[in-house]
Formats: structure tokens, sequence, C-alpha cells
């Protein structure tokens, strides 16, 4: 969009020419919709017209809506055909990215969404591919605040500049990216699954409240589990290291309550820091296989890490608070028990606080556990623990197929 940018980094072979300057106005027809009547049933009851609105626009290829209409309400909305590309412009979630979609059915729209309709020598595939490529700087550039929701610019928008190569190329680069997006789709159903599993498994291999066994057991396993504390199980309960942090030495790092990744709540290492502490003084705060911690404070109350030795070195901060296991239960069981709907219960509840959410050690020790033998711990804990090395596997298989797109975005747009 630079007068020197005319050519990208990468290119397929036997494409030389150089991309022209084109306005969007001249390669594209555009549309928009409006918003039934909501007190009237017959626009919405049992509809089956696709009705895009700025919260289905959430991938860039859309196939379904929450909201469909009924005929009576889509009779004055225009019906964009497949292959179209609809913008959401007015939006709260408008802050952070411009979200836009290529229909794969038939739709109309709502007010806060512009319809862009490539023409002729327009690859509409290419052009959505554009827009993903340039999204934070379109946003910029055309993104207006307002006092309630932001809205973009979309008049501004027809007229923008942009470089296109021939029809031939453009048609490549979009059946490039559409099939790795394809594959971006088909691991990211997968994690999805593993994820929605995962949960499932932990509703029926833990008690639900009141009950003496789970819903699902290993055979051979048909003694009553028993409530005790976690205190009861752990040797003791400790706080963290109060002190800074600062640069990784190379060996020693520092875990804080934000460096536990939110999804998988292992040690994310991409910003690795050493704790700014005498560590010859510190050795008390140095984990061990078996420890356990709990975020105490703060929106992450709650938040648990089970300590692996491949993770090394590792002290932990003030924040945390370390239960330490002892030799009558299995640590992964006890982390796994820390992901059940019950825990995230209980830490609701004994976190309320005046101020910011909490939960010190004592409360920690308290929670109450349903405990089996420590033989049938062991297999729910390693059946359990086999399924999140398979969600994590999956989960940076996607990550890397999503670096790669951005980088080849990057390199393959003028």
């Amino acid at each position: 969009m630079t007068e020197q940018a005319k050519v990208p980094a990468i290119r397929f072979a036997g494409f030389t020419d150089p991309w022209e300057q084109r306005k969007l106005v001249e390669v594209a027809t555009f549309g928009g919709g409006h918003t039934p009547p909501m007190a009237d049933p017959d626009n919405y009851e049992d509809g089956y017209v696709l009705w895009v609105t700025s919260q289905d626009v959430k991938s860039n290829y859309l196939d379904r809506t929450t909201t469909q209409i009924t005929e009576k309400g889509a009779k004055e909305l225009t019906l964009y055909p497949a292959g179209s590309l609809v913008m959401v412009t007015r939006s709260g979630i408008l802050r952070h990215t411009l979200p836009v979609a290529e229909l794969r059915k038939p739709s109309t729209v709502n007010q806060d969404i512009r319809v862009i309709l490539p023409q002729g020598e327009c690859c509409g595939e290419w052009l959505l591919q554009f827009f993903i490529s340039h999204n934070k700087e379109l946003l910029l550039e055309f993104g207006k605040t307002g006092t309630t929701v932001e809205s973009v610019d979309f008049g501004k928008i027809k007229d923008m500049l942009l470089y296109m190569p021939s029809t031939v190329e453009q048609q490549q680069i979009g059946d490039f990216f559409a099939k790795l997006d394809s594959l971006i789709t088909l691991h990211q159903r997968k994690y999805d699954k593993l994820v929605v599993f995962k949960k499932s498994m932990l509703e029926k291999m833990f008690p639900k409240d009141g009950e003496p066994v789970p819903e699902i057991r290993f055979a051979g396993f048909t003694d009553p589990w028993e409530q005790r504390k976690l205190g009861d199980v752990a040797s003791s309960f400790d706080y963290g290291l109060n002190a800074a942090a600062t640069e990784y030495d190379g060996q020693n790092k520092y875990l804080r309550i934000t460096d536990i990744d939110d999804e998988t709540h292992e040690f994310s290492k991409s910003d690795l820091t050493t704790p700014l502490a005498d560590l010859a003084m510190s050795a008390d705060y140095l984990l061990k296989e078996s420890d356990l911690l709990f975020a105490r404070t703060g929106a992450s109350v709650g938040k648990t890490y089970l300590y692996r030795q491949f993770d090394g070195m590792v002290y932990f901060a003030g924040f945390l608070i370390r239960a330490r296991i002892g030799e009558g239960a299995d640590p992964e069981f006890a982390y796994q028990a820390t992901l059940t709907d019950a825990y995230k219960k209980y830490v609701a509840i004994t976190s309320q606080r005046s101020g910011q959410p909490g939960v010190n050690a004592q409360e920690y020790a308290d929670y109450q556990l349903m405990l089996p033998s420590k033989t049938e711990q062991q297999q729910i804990g390693m059946t359990l623990r086999s399924l999140d090395d398979l969600i994590t596997l999956h989960q940076r298989k996607l990550e890397l197929l999503q670096n790669i797109k951005k980088s080849l975005l990057d390199k393959m747009f003028a």
C-alpha cells in the first residue's frame, strides 16, 4: 500500500510482472443489510435464511449463523451469493481486529455488516487473504472510536488503494491459502474435540457431589472413594519467593502466575526470567517433583501448575502457594482434581473478598477432595496426563501452522 511495495517478497514460479495499483471500488461492488423487526415473531420463528451479525464473523469462512430468519424477515433484505466477503464495520469487537469472512452459503446480513462482492478480474479468495494480511493496518487507518461501539469508515475503505497481481496469480495465491486454512481448521477441530473429550472425562472419572464413586472406573477397582482434605495429603503449604524478576541467566527460572499458561497450565517459557535474589539462600523456593502450585490472588486465583522435572531449575514467586504432595497421594491425580468443576466451584466461593479475590494456604489445605486407592489414583492421573499431552501436541501443531500462515501472508502480499 506504499509506493515502493509493488511486488511481494515471495511469488509462485513464472510470475514476474509488477502488481498494479487499483481502487477497491474498481474491482468490487458493495452491499449491506438491516435487522427485521424483533417484535414480529414471523420474522424469526422456524426461519432458515442465513442472517449474518457481527457475532457470527469469528473465523474467515462462514457457513452458518447464530440466527436464521424467515422468508418474510428476509423479504426486504438482499440475499448475497456464496463467495461474497462480509466485513464487520460497527461492533464492540473492532478494537483489536477487523473481522472479515467469505460466505460459504447465500446469506443476508444486518446493519453492522458490509458486503464486498468481487467482480471481474478480482478473485474473492485472494481479496479475503489481502484483508487478513493487512488487518491491523486497515483497522488503524480506517477505524473510528465511538462512545459505545467502534466502527470503521467503510466509505473510505471502498476508495482505498491496493496492489493486485494478474487474475491467474490471484487464483494461485487464493487457492494456496484456502488449502492452508483447511489444514488449520482440521487441526483446530481435532484440538477442540480433544478439549471437550478431556472435560467429559474429568466429569466422569471423578465422583459427582454426594457420590462415593465416579461414573467411569478402570476394571478391578470397586472400593468407594474417601473424602479427605488436601492438607491431609500434602506435607506442607508454602508461600513463594518475594523477589523481582531479572534477565534470565540461562539456568535458574522464575515462575510467576503469568508464566502459567491459562489453557494448558504448563510453564510457558516464552519470556523466561530469573529471580533477583541470593539463590544460595533461596533453596526452599526451588521446586521438586510432587510440588503442586496454586495462584493465591487476583483474576487467576485457583490456577494450578504441577512441577515437572523437564522444566529444570524453577523457583516459584510470591503470589503462588506450593503444596508438596506426600506419599499417600499421587501428585498427578491431585493436579487433575484441581481441573474439575467441584474445585472451580470451591475457589469461586472461597475467593470472595471485599477487594480482589484470593485464597490463602489454609483455605487450599481445607479443600475437600475425593480419593480412591493410590493405585487407582495413579491410573487416573496417567490417563488424563496422556490426554493432556495429546491436546498440547495438537495445540502446538495448530500454533505452528498459524505462525506459518502469518509469515507467508507477510511475504506473499505487496
